[in-house]
């Protein structure tokens, strides 16, 4: 099943995060994303041709994230926007971040 087919699951803290290996799996699945060094993050940079298309997107991607009840540190300006994912209560990444990913290139 496509990573865009499936849905977050609410993650309660207590697993491991995904291994380096693991993660570079997953990004295989998410072109134009990037592993952080510490393969704890992944991270895209978008580009937009003026402010409001920028701020258009990232209004779309609050939205996904709220409707799947897993959020994304989004910093944006004119004409680009930097959408980071990891899980905060494992301290590094799982599923959901790279299902995340894989919806916003959806929304791009």
């Amino acid at each position: 099943m496509s990573l865009t087919a499936r849905t977050c699951v609410p993650c309660q803290g207590g697993i491991p995060p995904l291994s380096a290996e693991q993660a570079r799996v997953y990004l295989e699945e998410t072109p134009g994303w990037t592993l952080s060094p510490a393969a704890d993050r992944v991270s895209r940079h978008f580009t937009f041709p003026d402010f409001r298309t920028a701020q258009a997107f990232v209004n779309k991607v609050g939205n996904l994230c709220e409707t799947e009840g897993h959020h994304a540190d989004i910093s944006f300006g004119w004409g680009h926007a930097e959408i980071v994912f990891y899980t905060h209560k494992i301290r590094g990444l799982h599923e959901n971040d790279f299902i995340m990913a894989a919806k916003v290139n959806a929304l791009a």
